[in-house]
């Protein structure tokens, strides 16, 4: 006799499987009160989010994990993520710290998580974050490099990196590339396949990232956030405990403008800002080493001043740098006595120095933006 494969969940079926679930708030069912604000499914992966507001966060907690434990159980179901949203009601600006939006801290076994961020696109950020991550593990450390970057994952490119991670048991399992522990939604999906993903599923991928992940204990985890402000950066400063933000500019005052709108970010959802990187600072000609500054020059050290914030270092713009990364292997890992790579590793001996507390010089003030 044949045995059946048990039926493709569906979001009217999984609905169903939840529905019933009491809101604290209003002793309603969650159908009820209107509460079920979506449920994705994609290859037997489900996505659950669930609407509620600031004050009843903590309070949704138990209701969060009962509905990951009910949808788990339910057949062809293979990972589900719950996750709380923003009640449709206005809410404060400022959103809440990770110990009070009512869900556990992840990534507790890393000693530092350092957000490499911008404010636009373009910028370099991601060569930077892996350059970065490249040079820390070279000091020894045990570094982890995530790439939060779900709608442009580009670390598999930049890392050498084609397999997909194993899985064991409901975990999977980082790539080790040049020293350190690599994950990337890339590694999971086809180079060329877009994200089509709404806010909530992006939310629940990165989440599934960090607290899905058999990273182990580690010095310190580099992320390579998208460009921008939005649901990614939100994600990060609620659910870790963010050691800093670093900000990649390029030196012209439209890049400089678009830098000063990340540190707002992160300085509203109080995550300290760590200091400004200044990338394709300036072209140093090969033949010659004519230098000549293409976008200007010293903008990101005069803006950091400004802020309050360190200056943590310049990085040239260099055709090796470019082609090292297209090729999977970071210029720090291939060239490191050139000038991109001692520029890369001062930096991030600087970096660990303030996000250890191994330095002699503390870490600059907090940065106040009225």
């Amino acid at each position: 006799m044949t045995k059946l494969s048990p039926a493709a969940p569906t979001p009217d079926s999984l609905r169903a499987a939840i529905a019933a679930l009491k809101d604290p708030a209003s002793g309603r069912s969650l159908a009820e009160a209107g509460l079920i604000e979506s449920i994705q499914v994609q290859g037997g992966l489900v996505q659950v989010s669930l609407l509620t507001d600031r004050a009843n966060a903590a309070r949704m907690e138990p209701v969060r994990e009962e509905v990951e434990r009910l949808i788990a159980a339910e057949p062809g179901v293979k990972n589900v993520a719950a996750i709380l949203t923003a009640h449709k009601a206005p809410a404060p600006a400022a959103p809440a710290a990770p110990a009070s939006a009512g869900k556990p801290v992840l990534l507790q076994d890393v000693r530092a998580i350092v957000a490499v961020a911008s404010g636009k696109g373009g910028v370099g950020k991601s060569t930077v974050s892996v350059n970065l991550a490249v040079a820390l593990a070279q000091m020894g450390l045990k570094v982890g490099l995530l790439d939060a970057d779900i709608y442009g994952p580009s670390l598999p490119r930049m890392l050498g990196l084609t397999r997909k991670p194993e899985v064991r048991g409901d975990r999977m399992i980082p790539l080790p590339a040049w020293g350190l522990k690599a994950m990337s939604i890339g590694f999971l999906v086809e180079e060329e396949t877009p994200m089509i993903w709404r806010g909530p599923m992006v939310m629940g991928a990165l989440e599934q990232m960090m607290g899905q992940v058999e990273w182990g204990p580690l010095d310190i985890m580099i992320v390579d956030m998208p460009p921008g402000t939005g649901d990614a950066q939100l994600t990060m400063a609620q659910r870790v405990t963010l050691a800093g933000a670093v900000i990649v500019s390029t030196p012209q005052d439209v890049a400089l403008l678009d830098a000063r709108r990340g540190v707002r970010m992160f300085e509203r959802t109080k995550v300290p800002v760590l200091g400004l990187i200044e990338n394709m600072s300036f072209f140093c000609c090969p033949n010659c080493n004519h230098q000549t500054n293409i976008f200007g020059h010293g903008g990101a050290k005069n803006e950091a001043a400004r802020l309050g914030t360190e200056f943590l270092g310049e990085i040239p713009i260099l055709l090796d740098i470019r082609t090292a990364a297209d090729a999977g292997t970071p210029i720090v890992a291939t060239d490191p006595d050139g000038i991109a790579a001692k520029s890369y590793a001062a930096i991030a001996k600087r970096l660990w120095e303030k996000v250890s507390g191994a330095g002699d010089q503390k870490p600059g003030p907090r940065i106040v933006i009225d």
